[in-house]
């Protein structure tokens, strides 16, 4: 059997993507640069969206009170003891990291720029914190450095982001992404299945839909529920308002979601397992690597694959 790639894979999978992209080891490192969020400083809402827990993903390092460099030094020096030869992308990742001005946003980039270790940027932000003068800026800067812009889409349905508070619809990510791609700056939508009021055809859609769009990487995640967020409330008061998944549910629903996914789209991640001290459900205990065996070892047993039922547009 031919798959859509070179390698075996019945997915087109991220680290045979940026191996050959970079020809070498290349690893993010996450700093909190000290932006933050219009649902969260009073601009949209005050709480942040309903799931959010920063906490959940914020190295031990990321502190606010040690600068930019300090923090990569330190992110830095952990990776560097296995492998002395790796480069490094600076990973804004805390909150909205293009929610600022353009002169605040070329300082804190070209900080992260000069360290000698980091040949790009990963920027986390929402679709809704962008505008004509960022991506200029954005654009020429991928000119001479490796440039992602990761968005914050979450749901395809503007139903579902207005229960979880995200203030923001799903034209407002469509417009991100197709801005970005036509800039050539490289782009990743984050997505997660699972949110309250969605079912197995929604998620399936998203699937269409995000097709659609010029999306470079995609990651995903199952919903969980943190503690110290809202939706953490909500699932105590209303617990069968909430699908959590079991892993062998999630696989399956992953090899759906995968055959009718766009086969040029690059998969970055599938799952996330927050810190057990701030998780409350679903506690699977499994690394990304764990899932990702599960989910070839399914895909081989349905002779499947990305893309397998996915409608190119006419004339492709």
């Amino acid at each position: 059997m031919s798959f859509p790639w070179k390698h075996n894979r019945r997915y087109n999978d991220f680290p045979t993507y940026f191996r050959a992209k970079f020809n070498d080891r290349v690893q993010k490192v996450s700093v909190d640069a000290g932006f933050t969020c219009p649902n969260r400083d009073g601009s949209k809402a005050l709480n942040g969206c309903s799931y959010c827990n920063n906490q959940t993903f914020k190295p031990e390092y990321c502190r606010l009170e040690k600068s930019i460099g300090e923090q990569l030094d330190q992110g830095i020096e952990f990776f560097a003891r296995k492998y002395q030869s790796m480069r490094f992308l600076a990973y804004f990742q805390a909150y909205s990291n293009t929610y600022a001005d353009v002169s605040v946003l070329k300082e804190r980039y070209e900080e992260a720029l000069r360290h000698p270790k980091v040949i790009g940027l990963v920027i986390g932000t929402r679709p809704d914190c962008l505008n004509e003068e960022v991506l200029d800026y954005l654009s020429e800067l991928s000119k001479q450095y490796y440039v992602m812009v990761e968005f914050g889409v979450e749901s395809v349905k503007d139903e579902t982001l207005l229960r979880i508070n995200r203030g923001h619809n799903f034209s407002a990510a469509q417009w991100a992404i197709r801005e970005t791609a036509k800039r050539g700056i490289h782009n990743c939508a984050h997505l997660i299945l699972g949110l309250p009021g969605e079912d197995r055809e929604d998620w399936l859609n998203q699937a269409r839909e995000i097709s659609k769009l010029p999306v470079e990487n995609l990651k995903l995640h199952q919903l969980q529920i943190h503690k110290g967020t809202r939706m953490a409330v909500e699932f105590e008061r209303k617990p069968e308002d909430f699908h959590l998944f079991d892993v062998d549910q999630y696989v399956d629903l992953m090899v759906d979601y995968l055959e009718l996914l766009n086969p040029e789209i690059i998969l970055e991640r599938f799952i996330s397992q927050a810190p057990k001290d701030l998780l409350i459900a679903p506690k699977w205990g499994l690394k990304n690597f764990e899932f990702v065996a599960k989910l070839e070892k399914r895909l081989a047993e349905r002779n499947t694959w990305q893309g397998r039922l996915y409608e190119f547009p006419t004339g492709k």
